[in-house]
């Protein structure tokens, strides 16, 4: 199963259906429960600068709509994998190229990751579709041990080891 990155069938993970009012507003128990999280969580993202709550009398959180809309953001970027630092980054910065530049190294890093699953991901298949009783004999494991010591042996030849 080959696929390219920009095809790839990723679905999201997270719906929010907020029935209401645009005046209306939360306290930080109700979002926690909305989003399945720990009111910590949303304490702690507010301390890094990714949630800006309003405060009530006493000084008890109250988020609106704008509010949640902002923790699923963030849930989603954290769900891509991106750091809390970088989620801020990208949400307050108000310079294109520096969020391009975090987005970027994260789809880079994103690139990497998944070419090693796809690479995992056929040893496995070629481990499961093998008829030899020792795998070592299979033509198939062969040809991906012969290309991993290939690539082992320009690694080593770049970086001037010479381990084989």
């Amino acid at each position: 199963m080959r696929a390219s990155i920009a095809s790839l069938d990723i679905r999201p993970m997270l719906r929010l259906h907020v029935g209401m009012k645009s005046s209306e507003t939360l306290s930080i128990g109700e979002v926690a429960g909305h989003f399945g999280l720990a009111t910590h969580v949303l304490r702690h993202w507010e301390t890094m600068g990714l949630l800006a709550p309003a405060r009530a009398t006493g000084g008890r959180r109250r988020y609106g709509r704008s509010d949640l809309y902002r923790v699923a953001g963030i849930l989603l970027a954290k769900e891509a994998g991106l750091a809390l630092a970088d989620i801020r980054d990208i949400l307050t910065t108000a310079d294109l190229e520096k969020r391009r530049e975090i987005t970027r190294r994260h789809r880079d890093e994103l690139v990497r990751r998944i070419e090693e699953m796809r690479a995992a991901l056929n040893l496995i298949e070629g481990g499961l579709a093998c008829g030899y009783e020792d795998i070592t004999e299979c033509p198939h494991y062969q040809s991906l041990v012969a290309d991993r010591m290939a690539c082992t042996y320009r690694e080593n030849e770049q970086h001037g080891s010479s381990a084989p």
